[in-house]
């Protein structure tokens, strides 16, 4: 086989898995570890794949686990706030939905160190990975297609799980929330089609999000803020926008 080929061939597995392992490329072509990493070399310097320890990933993959990583460290000590105004309004004997969402995450790192039997439902790979640590919890959780970027589960299969479930309340987070426009924004259809599923069937609703998403708009509308029953935030709200809120009938908490 030339080297135009396997080089073809690598790209091919990369484009399909999202990754490659230099020990199983070099098994599958029948040459060394040293030539498989010459060729990921190569390709690196293409452009065409980003070298990992023992491997490669697609420069997708790539873009996308580096968003995924930038989302979780922005916004820390606000996001612990929401999480545990959050974790307030639980009750053990409630089932509770986390959605994907950075803070379900800060929510989940409260419940892995809790006492209590907690039922929650998620279609997040991170807080199903931290729960999963705490027996007293109850955990429900489908896969489906992974959106590697968010996380989590947000395909037809998934939706068609969790929409089975009438959760006592729903954490939802949100790309953009704007009060003025009783508009909730989600940055992808897959995600916000989720979100607006949930807050259909759920019997009560919060969305949480950090003060700097407020006024800011997405590229998909998923729900009218009036739709939800409250909005968790870490820090008071202009009069005007609470105002607005209050008039559609959301709840603000200020988790100062």
């Amino acid at each position: 086989m030339f080297i135009e080929e396997r080089h073809a061939q690598i790209l091919e597995m990369l484009s399909r898995d999202g990754k490659v392992l230099v020990k199983e490329l070099a098994e599958k072509f029948g040459v060394t570890e040293d030539s498989i990493r010459k060729d990921l070399s190569t390709l690196e310097l293409d452009g065409k794949l980003k070298r990992t320890y023992g491997g490669a990933v697609s420069i997708e993959e790539k873009l996308q686990m580096t968003e995924a990583n930038r989302r979780r460290v922005s916004d820390v000590e606000a996001k612990r706030k929401i999480a545990a105004a959050a974790v307030k309004l639980m009750q053990p004997q409630d089932l509770i939905f986390l959605d994907i969402s950075t803070i379900s995450i800060a929510v989940a790192q409260i419940l892995e160190k809790s006492n209590a039997n907690y039922k929650i439902l998620t279609n997040m790979v991170d807080v199903l990975v931290m729960l999963a640590r705490n027996p007293k919890i109850e955990l429900f959780f489908a896969g489906g297609l992974i959106n590697r970027s968010r996380d989590g589960f947000s395909d037809g299969l998934n939706l068609e799980f969790i929409s089975r479930f009438r959760p006592d309340v729903a954490f939802i987070g949100a790309f953009g929330v704007d009060i003025k426009k009783n508009s909730l924004t989600s940055r992808d259809t897959a995600g916000g089609i989720h979100k607006a599923r949930m807050i259909e069937v759920s019997k009560t609703t919060y969305v949480i999000a950090e003060s700097r998403k407020i006024g800011v708009e997405g590229a998909y509308s998923f729900a009218k803020l009036g739709d939800v029953n409250g909005l968790i935030i870490e820090t008071q709200l202009p009069d005007d926008l609470t105002a607005a809120a209050e008039k559609l009938g959301v709840r603000i908490i200020t988790a100062e």
